[in-house]
């Protein structure tokens, strides 16, 4: 299946087949050539240690000097749950994570050192003040509410996407609702020094709108969270929703990589690596059909096990061999994302700083070209072209080396090995 993809509003199936070089200029790090790496700054438990956003202040200088460049902030709005994701008054950031003062010089404390704070922004749905559907910050009636919503009362228009049975479904095809979302958005940037959003639950509501906010608020950064069932029989298809969903928004936002940390961890897990290259030789994530839109990933707060911490046990990578799976994402296109636990509670911190010192040395960006050499039972290797060298790349038990002179083996550990020239 080949996938549809829009490139400055002209449709172009060049790129993907390889046909043609990417454009040699772009508009920006969500088109291509982005060196951005982004950390999770939280997980699903972090409101637990109150403030959190004391912990990102006194962990902004490492956050930069590791090499990240983006930071990913669980929602700051007033929540009726402790984790942020059932919003209440969105207009006040006041959280469970601290108070707005809290959060603000959070955030001032990662643009000292260059890093920049992307906001989790919950739009599908939205919690009365004191009951069902007395929205305050901003104030909104039942019109604001999708019909066919849980609640009886609704008198929006029909939702633009899946429901969401724990909140009210908002509508977004209202006026009013555009426009004071896009007014609270521009707020966290001004307000708090918010840099870019990451989109939660975005099957939820039609993609145009997303497009519609960033061409609003224009941030550095976009990512949404569309998360669906994956075949691993059929992965295009699943890729394609991917694909679809990015060409909704206008090109404007990238997406999580769901489609990569599926097979990535099939692979990890069951030896089974040949998963990882698709029909035409490329990567069989999304990463191998528009890899500057896509934000690879091994686990987050939804996903990750429960314990030794963390997340919600979801869809775990395999724990014993989260560094297989860095090995990958940090070598290969796209924009990476680490999450907060593997970095700083599982002790992976140090390893993982290495492969992102390599990535940056090499120059390996979000659309770097990938060989694939060899993806098996045991083992897949890929050669990957940076602006400044060549990375080579091994996962899995199996023996392999890149041949040639001139490589250098820069990091190895268990299952994995790197090499530069």
């Amino acid at each position: 299946m080949l996938k549809k993809k829009v490139l400055g509003g002209v449709l172009s199936l060049s790129w993907a087949l390889g046909l043609v070089a990417a454009p040699a200029a772009f508009a920006g790090p969500m088109d291509g050539n982005s060196s951005d790496v982004m950390l999770q700054g939280f997980h699903w438990y972090s409101y637990q240690t109150s403030p959190w956003w004391n912990v990102i202040q006194n962990k902004a200088a490492d956050i930069g000097a590791s090499g990240f460049t983006m930071v990913w902030l669980p929602p700051s709005s007033d929540a009726a749950s402790n984790e942020g994701y059932l919003p209440r008054q969105l207009s006040v950031q006041t959280s469970k994570y601290g108070t707005d003062t809290q959060l603000r010089s959070a955030v001032g404390a990662l643009h000292t050192y260059k890093v920049k704070a992307i906001a989790d922004i919950v739009i599908n749905h939205r919690v009365g003040t004191t009951n069902w559907g007395d929205f305050t910050n901003p104030t909104w009636g039942t019109w604001s509410v999708a019909r066919g919503d849980e609640w009886t009362s609704a008198t929006g228009n029909p939702d633009t996407g899946d429901g969401y049975s724990a909140a009210r479904d908002l509508d977004h095809t209202n006026a009013t609702v555009q426009s004071d979302l896009k007014n609270w958005m521009n707020g966290l940037k001004s307000n708090i020094g918010y840099d870019g959003w990451r989109y939660d639950y975005v099957k939820g509501f039609n993609g145009s709108y997303v497009g519609n906010y960033n061409t609003a608020t224009v941030p550095y950064f976009s990512v949404g969270e569309l998360w669906t069932d994956l075949n691993l029989s059929n992965p295009d298809a699943h890729r394609q929703q991917l694909m679809n969903w990015i060409d909704a928004t206008g090109g404007k936002s990238t997406a999580f990589d769901f489609t990569t940390k599926g097979l990535l961890q099939q692979a990890v897990q069951y030896n089974e690596f040949s998963r990882l290259k698709d029909s035409a030789g490329k990567p069989a994530g999304a990463i191998g059909w528009w890899p500057a839109k896509s934000v690879t990933f091994i686990d987050n707060h939804d996903t990750g096990p429960s314990s030794p911490s963390g997340g919600q046990n979801h869809w775990p990578f395999p724990s014993d061999k989260v560094m297989q799976g860095y090995a990958y994402i940090l070598t290969h296109p796209g924009v990476p994302c680490v999450y907060w636990v593997h970095f700083y509670d599982w002790g992976h911190g140090p390893a993982i700083k290495t492969l992102m010192s390599i990535r940056k040395s090499k120059g390996v960006h979000s659309s770097s070209a990938v060989s694939i050499q060899v993806a098996d039972s045991s083992r897949y290797a890929a050669l990957i072209t940076g602006t400044n060298g060549t990375v080579a790349m091994k996962i899995g038990p199996g023996t392999w080396s890149p041949s040639g002179t001139g490589w250098t083996l820069a990091t190895s550990g268990t299952n994995y090995a790197v090499w530069t020239k």
